[in-house]
């Protein structure tokens, strides 16, 4: 949603505040009570818009869901050592307390989200506009609200449900809803946003990155491949399929800043690299994923944070010849980046993240990166699909979307493995092709009910790991204000 008119809205303690320039400018222009708001499509569009703004903070897809790799054994902090990214390393190392900042910013992260998409489901229906744009900012709404609920899920287990916009009249100390339910309600979502939204090629080149039908099924087929449902997973990859999504040809196109949205892509969090206030804000509407992870005082990128950077053990694990390995990580020896050569003494581990780099021809400074954060690619579809195909017990029909991912990459098709041996196959694929991009963590603690991940993480040497760590702990300052959260079981 690189988009002309994406107007904002703040929806927090009853004001709104909106642009009226691009998607995702966001500099505040002026505040308006809502009861004198959703007057007009212009009032609802910027609603809408303001719901998905959450999905860009550092709490989630600028920083937090990003470095879960690092909490899933892929990498490390790196960074500038010391108590840099002090909270990452506890939850790496399988100490996390409930004071940890990161545990905080997962928690709280999504509840705006949460809100501003309740709000857009209360007063959009009863407004006086064109019924088929009202339907889809509708069905934008349950996707986003569907959206925030599974990352929430995920991490926590049960989290208060919330349907409808909170005001200081209510019981503002809701209990924990059964995790089922909250998993209900999330289908339910994503379910009816599937039925509301448009396809993808349906959007004009300004609103192309909404949420649209393909990513509400891709969204409901993850949730189904979480709860081992693996009938609905191969149907929605089907129906997915239908909808005209392809790989792109070659791997690097998915992280390209030159080539959002592209047609691989099923859904991305936006950013137009711009920061019109403060970096390090919520405001701020540059991607923060190339300064981060760019290697430390090496001038290779704009930034060069030196985060993330990429263990022994993760390298090793790609197999001879593949394609992805000079795309997603730097190393001695490997390509240029931007004609600058790379050596292994640039990190702690020898290795630094290249995925997700921008050239300083696209992005000069530090604060202007527009790379998007790609959060559904069909490629994980098709490693959906296969996966589900062969749970099922038809393992000959899961060979094929393995194998299309797999010949991208420069590999050779696979065929004739066991059941147990295609699993570990396209678990393995799963890691190397979505590397860096939030999905490793969800793949070890859903599998075998966590045992997988348990298994891996002990297999590095991250002896810490145990099965309380499958969740994370609610937040204890949460709990202090509201006395009727409980905790998870073990903190």
């Amino acid at each position: 949603m690189k988009l002309n008119k994406y107007f904002v809205a703040l929806l927090l303690a009853g004001a709104l505040t909106s642009c009226d320039k691009d998607f995702l400018d966001k500099a505040p222009k002026d505040s308006i009570n809502t009861s004198n708001f959703y007057k007009t499509e212009a009032d609802a569009i910027a609603a809408i818009n303001g719901a998905y703004q959450p999905l860009q903070w550092p709490k989630l897809y600028n920083m937090r869901m990003w470095t879960t790799d690092i909490m899933a054994g892929n990498s490390i902090v790196g960074a500038g050592g010391g108590d840099d990214g002090r909270e990452t390393q506890d939850q790496a190392n399988f100490v996390t307390s409930t004071d940890n900042p990161g545990v905080m910013d997962l928690y709280r992260g999504p509840n705006p989200g949460i809100l501003r998409a309740n709000t857009v489901l209360q007063k959009v229906p009863g407004m006086d506009i064109d019924e088929n744009l009202k339907k889809r900012i509708i069905g934008e709404a349950k996707f986003l609200r569907g959206h925030y609920y599974f990352i929430l899920v995920r991490f926590f287990g049960d989290v208060p449900l919330i349907l409808e916009p909170q005001s200081p009249g209510d019981d503002l100390r809701p209990a924990r809803n059964a995790k089922e339910q909250v998993y209900q309600q999330i289908i339910k979502d994503f379910t009816e946003a599937a039925e509301a939204l448009p396809p993808k090629s349906a959007y004009s080149a300004a609103d192309l990155g909404r949420a649209s039908k393909g990513a509400a099924k891709g969204m409901l087929a993850k949730v189904y491949l979480t709860r081992g449902e693996w009938q609905k997973v191969v149907e929605l990859a089907n129906e997915i399929e239908a909808l005209g999504y392809k790989l792109n040809p070659k791997y690097e196109q998915n992280f390209s800043a030159t080539n959002d949205n592209s047609q691989e892509s099923l859904f991305e969090v936006q950013y137009i690299g711009k920061t019109k206030n403060d970096f390090w804000s919520n405001e701020n509407q540059a991607s923060w994923l190339s300064p981060f992870t760019g290697p430390r005082n090496t001038n290779m990128v704009a930034g060069g944070f030196g985060w993330n950077q990429p263990t022994q053990e993760f390298v090793d694990a790609y197999e001879e010849g593949d394609l992805r390995k000079d795309v997603t990580i730097l190393y001695e020896g490997g390509p240029a980046f931007d004609g600058k050569e790379y050596k292994s003494s640039y990190s702690t581990t020898g290795y630094n993240l290249r995925k997700f780099l921008v050239p300083k021809s696209v992005s000069p400074d530090y604060n202007t990166s527009p790379m998007n954060f790609p959060v559904l690619r069909y490629a994980d579809v098709l490693l959906m699909k296969a996966e589900a195909l062969n749970e099922l017990g038809r393992t000959g029909e899961a060979e094929t979307p393995l194998n299309a991912v797999r010949a991208r990459a420069g590999l050779d098709p696979v065929h004739g493995l066991s059941q147990s041996e295609f699993k570990e196959k396209v678990l393995h694929e799963r890691r190397m092709e979505l590397a860096f991009e939030g999905q490793r963590w969800f793949d070890l603690i859903r599998v075998d009910n966590g045992q997988y991940g348990l298994s891996f993480l002990h297999s590095i040497g991250k002896i810490n790991a145990a099965a309380k760590h499958l969740l994370l702990p609610i937040p204890q300052k949460e709990r202090d204000s509201n006395p009727n959260l409980t905790q998870n079981t073990g903190y």
